[in-house]
């Protein structure tokens, strides 16, 4: 799976200058690197790598020996046999399952694999509505791919964002799986009953549409575009560094309550004048709060601002450049 996060860190570094502007409840909030709102995408997948990985290991356990219920009366070595079939620990040594009813019963590793997939699936189809929204006429930040999109029946100006879409579709698929197995096993006796014989078929379909989804995902992203001069006209917009003019209030002593209060007057005149928040005269302003100085468009420099990011896990460059050197690390790249 790491060769398709690797897509994302590519299309990252080849942006790596590109400003957008963030989103909350799907209004413009504030300025971000585009390499940034990737980088949140692959701390989802590594989440998704890990589940998988624990999967991985809960499944390593030898059940081999434990019979239809009772194990059996054979001389076999459960031990040897589970050495020769794989099932050992870092170290070497044989892991076994220890309770045979539970051996025949047990299906957590089927429903624990089916809740990653289905996990994975609602990320991925976060990553697509992300990538659809940024495809239309009304952001058209990014251009995706014509393999991966196809044409309206009737409008031919339309480029569909179809497996997005599909990608989206697939998340409830994979739940629908998730939930087809929880429901199968939460009423049954131990130890086995016929009914887990329909335990294959959500299994075997979450993989499918796993590695499917994945695939298609790398591709989408590895034929992507992006429409820098329109992520700049779109992240140019003052408003989006409101709470830095609040910031700048509150570093003049001013209590942030208070502070954010102010700001949101000053967004309402710069509404009711019509021009943009940067714009503002200066006395306009300092009626709203004596604490404004002749300093506050210093504010709206948009790199100056993005830069003051320097906690870790912030958008600041260079926060966003020690991010790239994590994942270049963690995805041998």
């Amino acid at each position: 799976m790491s060769s398709r996060p690797r897509a994302l860190l590519a299309v990252a570094a080849d942006n790596a200058e590109v400003l957008i502007p963030g989103y909350t409840h799907l209004q413009r909030a504030q300025p971000v690197y585009f390499a940034h709102h990737l980088f949140a995408y692959l701390e989802m997948l590594e989440r998704d790598r890990a589940r998988f990985a624990e999967v991985t290991a809960h499944a390593n356990w030898c059940p081999l020996g434990a019979g239809a219920i009772a194990g059996t009366t054979l001389p076999i070595d459960r031990e040897y046999a589970a050495t020769l079939l794989g099932f050992v620990d870092a170290k070497g040594r044989p892991q076994v399952t220890q309770n045979s009813m539970d051996t025949v019963a047990d299906r957590d590793v089927f429903v624990e694999f089916a809740h990653a997939c289905a996990l994975f699936g609602v990320h991925i189809s976060r990553i697509a509505e992300d990538l659809i929204l940024w495809m239309s006429a009304e952001f058209k930040f990014v251009e995706l791919p014509d393999a991966f999109c196809t044409g309206s029946s009737l409008m031919p100006q339309k480029k569909n964002p179809d497996a997005c879409e599909l990608m989206r579709g697939k998340s409830a698929r994979l739940q629908g799986n998730l939930h087809t197995l929880l429901t199968l096993t939460k009423g049954l006796p131990l130890t086995y009953n016929r009914d887990l014989q329909e335990d294959k078929p959500p299994v075997f379909d979450s993989f499918d549409q796993t590695a499917l989804c994945a695939d298609v995902l790398a591709g989408t992203v590895t034929g992507l575009t992006v429409n820098v001069a329109r992520c700049g006209e779109a992240v140019s917009d003052p408003a989006l560094l409101a709470t830095d003019l609040a910031d700048y209030l509150v570093g003049k002593g001013v209590p942030f309550r208070e502070a954010h209060h102010a700001v949101g007057a000053v967004v309402k005149i710069a509404e009711k004048l019509s021009v943009k928040l940067n714009n503002l005269p200066l006395e306009e302003v300092q009626a709203v709060h004596a604490a404004f100085g002749a300093d506050w468009v210093e504010v709206f420099d948009l790199e100056r601002a993005v830069a003051k990011r320097t906690g870790t896990g912030m958008p600041g460059k260079a926060q966003t450049k020690k991010q790239f050197a994590r994942w270049k690390k963690l995805l041998g790249a």
